[in-house]
């Protein structure tokens, strides 16, 4: 190879430290990362891919933290927060603690607890969009580069960007990996069609300036049942209309049994087997239509029939991204699609619907996609929780996997009425209940019911992640008095699982 000089005079061949660094510089190229959604997972992906030095680009149409942070995760646990804080003021009495007011002459009062609806739900608000400005901060600072729109895919290497659904003005952003991220909506019935004032979806509760006088609650999975234990402790007359045979159906039985306790105890009314052919607004009310013919009047209607993923009119088919009937994106373990570039995570996959799994599948698709370390993500670990009063936790096998013979497992639960610390705070519903391997004592699942169960169920996912046996969690100090001392008293009760059983030959 001859080079020219400036003066036009010939040199010799370069140094081979000259070519090398002219190899290197052709090799530095970053890896570029679109994201369509940024909700938990595609800020997660966002984050991670900046992390590892890609040029990544997000598009998000609602705002940084998708319906998660902004209608949907931290609106209805910020309103939830609110009812517990209700319902804590209101057992204050068990613990010695009296709250009175004196009349004119000096007389007590009977104490009210008043929810003021409209201020609640201006901070709950509030607090949803300063998370959203809170995470675009973070990403900017990062380096993302943020486009506001709707994203479609434009086959496998691309995504165009328009300010309106169907707009004809757009940006088209190429790059090397793709991710869709972009959540779901609350389903919809013909025959029962929201309308933002008495018949609301989870989306439109927070336009409510007052506590309903009688909430008519359809439908009595997660949301169904965190709504109605929410606007039950706020003060509102509830109704739960449930197709199944107990509220939360597929959950733990026990749990939902002593769900099923605490509601019927605080003046809900449980409506099994029942569902709702329609509903309809009255002006004043609404009214819904049983499938047995049985009419409940109300002063409002919370549809909550389950969800349906942001798919449509994504161009993801075109693509080659392969869908299940419902429209959900089919993924694997580590978040990736059909289509080896295109990888998928959070409500619009076909993995678990959980904000907490959106943010592992966003960095496990980066992680993947740009060779990093990643370990395929496995159901069975997963912990999840439902807010409730009191709250339900889980994590691995459940009892009823034990039941039916899918693993040879032991069972323990312990009341927490039966631990110091729970009668020290007047708690007297909720229990512990570990699930290990017979024989090694391997921890594989657990459930927690009580106050925080979000919180208590941590060391038990902990057990369940690292494959610890009974006896290791039981040889960890629990703090006495402590809530999390009946996790190491119902893992020293199982001591004998280490063992074989002296029945069996």
């Amino acid at each position: 190879m001859v080079r020219v000089s400036r003066n036009g005079g010939r040199v010799g061949r370069p140094r081979r430290a000259d070519r090398m660094d002219v190899m290197v510089q052709s090799f530095e190229r970053k890896q570029s990362v679109a994201i369509v959604g940024g909700g938990p997972g595609g800020y997660e992906a966002a984050l991670s891919a900046a992390q590892l030095g890609a040029d990544v680009t997000l598009v998000e149409r609602a705002g940084v933290g998708g319906s998660a942070v902004i209608t949907d995760v931290v609106p209805s646990k910020t309103l939830i927060a609110t009812a517990d804080a209700a319902v804590a003021i209101r057992n204050a009495s068990s613990l010695g603690v009296q709250l009175f007011a004196k009349d004119d002459r000096g007389k007590p009062l009977t104490p009210e607890v008043a929810i003021n609806l409209a201020a609640v739900n201006q901070r709950l608000l509030s607090l949803a969009r300063q998370q959203s400005d809170d995470m675009r901060s973070s990403l900017l600072e990062a380096g993302v580069r943020i486009i506001s729109g709707h994203g479609r895919l434009d086959g496998s290497g691309a995504v165009v960007v328009s300010t309106e659904a169907g707009g004809t003005d757009f940006d088209r952003v190429e790059a090397e990996t793709l991710v869709v991220s972009v959540g779901a909506s609350p389903r919809e019935l013909a025959s029962a069609k929201p309308d933002g004032e008495r018949i609301l979806t989870w989306t439109q509760l927070y336009n409510m300036k007052s506590v309903p006088s009688h909430l008519i609650v359809v439908g009595s999975g997660v949301t169904g049942a965190e709504f109605a234990s929410a606007y039950m402790n706020l003060g509102a007359k509830v109704t739960l209309v449930s197709s199944r045979d107990q509220v939360l159906p597929g959950e733990d039985q026990d749990a939902a049994a002593v769900l099923e306790r605490v509601f019927q105890r605080g003046g809900m009314t449980l409506l099994a087997k029942a569902r709702a052919e329609s509903v309809v607004n009255t002006g004043d009310g609404v009214v819904v239509t049983l499938a047995d013919g049985q009419t409940i009047e109300g002063s409002h209607c919370l549809m909550a029939v389950g969800s349906i993923p942001n798919t449509a009119g994504l161009g993801l088919e075109q693509a080659g991204v392969q869908m299940t009937a419902s429209g959900h994106i089919r993924v694997n373990r580590v978040a990736r699609t059909s289509v080896p570039n295109i990888y998928a995570a959070g409500d619009c996959t076909n993995f678990f619907p959980l904000a907490s799994v959106a943010s592992m599948q966003g960095r496990q698709a980066i992680f993947h996609a740009l060779g990093d370390i990643v370990i395929p993500l496995e159901t069975r670990r997963i912990t999840a929780n439902i807010f409730t009063a009191p709250e339900i936790a889980t994590v691995g096998f459940s009892e009823q996997d034990v039941t039916e013979g899918r693993i040879a497992g032991v069972v323990r639960k312990l009341p927490l009425s039966a631990n110091p610390r729970a009668k020290m705070q007047g708690i007297t519903d909720g229990f512990v209940k570990l699930i290990a391997r017979k024989g090694s004592g391997t921890v594989m699942g657990g459930v927690i019911v009580g106050p925080k169960a979000s919180e208590l169920i941590y060391p038990i996912a902990i057990a369940v992640e690292r494959r610890l046996t009974v006896d290791q969690v039981a040889r960890v100090f629990a703090v006495y008095p402590s809530l999390t001392s009946s996790i190491t008293d119902a893992a020293r009760a199982m001591h004998i699982v280490d063992r074989d059983d002296p029945g069996e030959d």
